[in-house]
């Protein structure tokens, strides 16, 4: 039915438009005569058109509403009110047919625009996963080039949590021998990691 309307579009009114009224044209539609729907198509085509322009912008949705509209209309003729305008009628469904092609517009934008946002964050986070990824690698490639007990007393620190004077006393050392192991681990790794540190800020700013 939509392929036959819009082969309508480019044609003129016929006499059927001098010999009824809009009124009878309704009528005549309502009753299944196709003449008369061809007829009403070619002669209000153009203006509703224009009309559905105001509201969509685009010439080509502008056609797709008129065309919609008229598809409806002779779907559904058997329920046309003989008691209303053609004229009114038709600006209405047009009317409705535009409002509802823009919320549907609208939708669409906001689930594009929230795929989009998806897509976007997925990426972000696989970034962010492999950037996290690299520097762990060059932390414990740091740590494990740090002699024997300063490595052991920096790992029972940062990964086990233990304050100094577990440690101490965990390996039977002085808490300031420790305080001195960390401090020169700490020192150790801040020297070989200094050139990740762009890397490290990034890891921070996407957190």
């Amino acid at each position: 039915m939509f392929k036959y309307i819009s082969s309508l579009k480019n044609n003129t009114a016929n006499k059927l438009s001098m010999e009824y009224n809009d009124h009878q044209l309704l009528e005549r539609i309502r009753a299944g005569d196709k003449n008369a729907f061809e007829t009403t198509f070619r002669k209000f085509y153009k203006k509703l058109r224009i009309y559905a322009y105001t509201f969509v912008k685009d010439n080509e949705d502008a056609e797709e509403i008129v065309q919609q509209v008229f598809c409806k209309i002779w779907e559904r003729r058997g329920q046309l009110r003989l008691e209303g305008a053609l004229q009114p009628l038709l600006y209405r469904s047009v009317y409705n047919e535009s409002l509802s092609q823009l919320r549907h517009q609208k939708v669409k934008n906001t689930f594009q625009a929230y795929q989009t946002q998806q897509m976007e964050q997925r990426e972000l986070n696989l970034s962010h996963q492999i950037l996290a990824n690299e520097l762990n690698q060059h932390i414990q490639r740091a740590i494990a080039e740090l002699p024997e007990q300063c490595r052991t007393i920096f790992q029972m620190s940062r990964f086990e949590q233990l304050k100094y004077q577990q440690i101490a006393d965990a390996l039977n050392i002085s808490i300031k021998t420790v305080e001195n192991q960390m401090g020169k681990a700490l020192k150790v790794l801040r020297i070989k990691l200094v050139e990740f540190l762009p890397l490290i800020i990034l890891l921070l700013y996407l957190m």
